[in-house]
C-alpha cells in the first residue's frame, strides 16, 4: 500500500514535472534569446526537483517503479499535479503570470518544508527553496516590466493574472494526505501558506500597476487525477518516445 509520504512526494513531483514540460515548450520560441536560456534553466531546475521527488515516491511505495516509470508509464488519471501547472503557455505574459503564482507558492512551501521531520523532504526543500527564489524573482521582474510597460504589454499581463487566478485556489486545498502528514510535522498544511503567498503576489501586482484579480470560480480536481483536456495532449507528447521505444538505452 502506498504510504502518505509517497503520495505527498508524488504530488509535489508531478507539479514540478508538468510545469517543467510546459516551460520546455518555450525553447526556440521565447521573445528573446536570453529568455530561451532562462526558461530552459527554470525547466531544468523543476525537472531536478521532480526526479528527486518521484524517485523517493517510487522507493517508498515498494512496487519497484523508477522515476522514469512514474513519469512515462502512468495514465492521465494517475497524475496528481494541480491544474495550474498544466495550463497551456498562452502568450509570454500568460506564462509569466503562471510563474508568478506558482513560484511564489513553491517558495513558501519549500521554506516551510525545510523544517520537515522527513529528512528526505527537508533536504530537497533546502536545495529547492534557493532555486525557486530565483524563479520567483524572474517572474516578478517580468510582471513589473510588462505591467508597467506599454498599453499592450499591460493588457496582456492583466489578462494573464486574471485568467489563471481561479486555478490558484487549488494550491491551498488540504487533502487527507497533507493533513495527516502536517500533523506529524512531515508536511505542510497548504492552507497556512496562503496569507503570505497572497500578500506577496498582491504587492507585485500593485507595483506593476495591475488590478488584483477576484472571482468565485475555483476549478479543482488535479490532486484527484481529474485533469483538463490540455493535459492529455501534454502527456501524449511527453511520453511518446518512451512508449514507442520501451526499454531503450542511450
Amino acid at each position: 500500500m502506498t504510504t502518505p509520504v509517497a503520495q505527498y512526494a508524488l504530488q509535489l513531483g508531478d507539479d514540478a514535472l508538468i510545469l517543467s514540460q510546459r516551460l520546455s515548450e518555450w525553447c526556440a520560441h521565447a521573445p528573446e534569446l536570453e529568455e530561451d536560456v532562462a526558461l530552459a534553466n527554470l525547466a531544468l531546475d523543476l525537472l531536478g526537483q521532480a526526479r528527486t521527488l518521484l524517485t523517493y515516491a517510487g522507493s517508498l511505495e515498494g512496487r519497484g517503479r523508477s522515476e522514469d516509470d512514474l513519469a512515462f508509464l502512468r495514465t492521465e488519471r494517475e497524475f496528481r499535479n494541480v491544474l495550474l501547472v498544466e495550463q497551456p503557455n498562452g502568450d509570454f505574459a500568460m506564462t509569466i503570470a503562471r510563474q508568478l503564482y506558482f513560484a511564489t507558492y513553491q517558495y513558501e512551501l519549500y521554506a516551510a518544508l525545510c523544517e520537515s521531520t522527513d529528512a528526505e523532504l527537508a533536504g530537497l526543500a533546502a536545495k529547492a527553496v534557493k532555486e525557486v527564489a530565483y524563479h520567483r524573482d524572474h517572474a516578478v521582474q517580468w510582471t513589473l516590466r510588462l505591467g508597467d510597460g506599454t498599453e499592450e504589454s499591460r493588457r496582456r499581463m492583466q489578462e494573464g493574472v486574471d485568467q489563471l487566478w481561479p486555478y490558484t485556489a487549488e494550491l491551498f486545498e488540504a487533502d487527507a494526505v497533507a493533513l495527516e502528514l502536517a500533523g506529524s510535522g512531515a508536511a505542510v498544511d497548504p492552507r497556512t501558506l496562503r496569507p503570505a503567498w497572497e500578500a506577496s503576489v498582491a504587492e507585485v501586482i500593485e507595483a506593476a500597476t495591475l488590478t488584483m484579480p477576484s472571482g468565485d470560480w475555483q476549478p479543482r480536481g488535479g490532486r484527484a487525477g481529474k485533469h483538463t483536456e490540455a493535459f492529455g495532449l501534454l502527456l501524449g507528447e511527453m511520453q511518446a518516445l518512451h512508449r514507442q521505444f520501451p526499454g531503450a538505452a542511450w
